[in-house]
């Protein structure tokens, strides 16, 4: 793989800068709204601790943050990684278990492992939304820019926010930001899982490493290389290319909410 367009995504912004416009733009959303603050979903993955790290630096006061592990397949690791931010950070949260909430979905609904598995993701945004509209708060989304334009979410899942605060940000650059916000590394290098089934793991499904991942999405994104000439420039198989970009079309309808006809 050719390094050295992985230093320019990784390198090709300043960070503290970065940082500081994300924490003033989610405190002026939230003024143009007039919202009582945001609430978005912990998991203890880096994303949403990035999200939790913003949200502490700018409205710590205003800020909830909701702890929705499944039980039956959410590692216990993850769900202590995710109350050890809280703790740490010291901004408001709520545990909930969703185990129960989609023990009953599957009780009246067909089975289909896939559908269930991304039924979880549609209970938590659900959570999500019940406290954004029970307390008048800004539902904030954990996307970043590389599962956002590979689809890599579920859509009206995770998916379905007010406002995306990392989605400009590619997950190699998430994780340097967040080397900048002293962020723990036990959390800036676990692998990511959306865990919707057991031994789920993001990179594995999706085929490529975030590297390959972000190195493609920018020859794309930003270079604008056709696509017959990636795989050349980047180093990465004409395969794993073609198998971004076809995700990277595919997705397309993932990142509206409805078209109008």
């Amino acid at each position: 793989m050719n390094q050295d367009i992985l230093e320019d995504v990784v390198n090709g912004i300043k960070y503290e800068d970065e940082i500081n416009r994300i924490q003033n733009n989610i405190k002026k959303k939230i003024l143009e709204t007039n919202t009582e603050g945001v609430v978005f979903g912990l998991s203890g993955g880096i994303d949403s601790a990035v999200i939790a790290y913003l949200c502490n630096n700018a409205v710590k006061d205003k800020t909830l943050a909701i702890i929705m592990p499944d039980s039956k397949i959410s590692p216990e690791s993850e769900t202590n990684d995710a109350i050890q931010i809280v703790d740490e950070l010291g901004i408001n949260y709520k545990l909930l278990d969703i185990n129960l909430i989609h023990k009953e979905y599957s009780k009246v609904i067909e089975p289909n492992d896939m559908a269930l598995g991304n039924l979880r993701a549609r209970i938590r945004m659900n959570v999500l939304y019940y406290y954004g509209n029970s307390k008048n708060l800004l539902v904030l989304g954990s996307s970043d820019k590389s599962e956002f334009n590979i689809g890599y979410f579920t859509k009206f899942g995770d998916g379905a926010a007010d406002v995306l605060p990392i989605a400009s940000l590619y997950k190699t650059q998430i994780r340097e930001m967040a080397r900048h916000l002293d962020i723990p590394k036990s959390i800036i290098n676990k692998k990511s899982s959306p865990h919707l089934w057991p031994n789920h793991e993001a990179e594995h499904e999706i085929g490529a490493t975030y590297e390959e991942i972000d190195t493609i999405l920018y020859c794309i994104l930003e270079l604008k290389l056709p696509i017959d000439k990636i795989s050349n420039t980047a180093g990465i198989s004409e395969e794993k290319v073609q198998k971004i970009y076809q995700l990277y079309k595919k997705s397309k309808h993932k990142r509206i909410t409805a078209e109008i006809l």
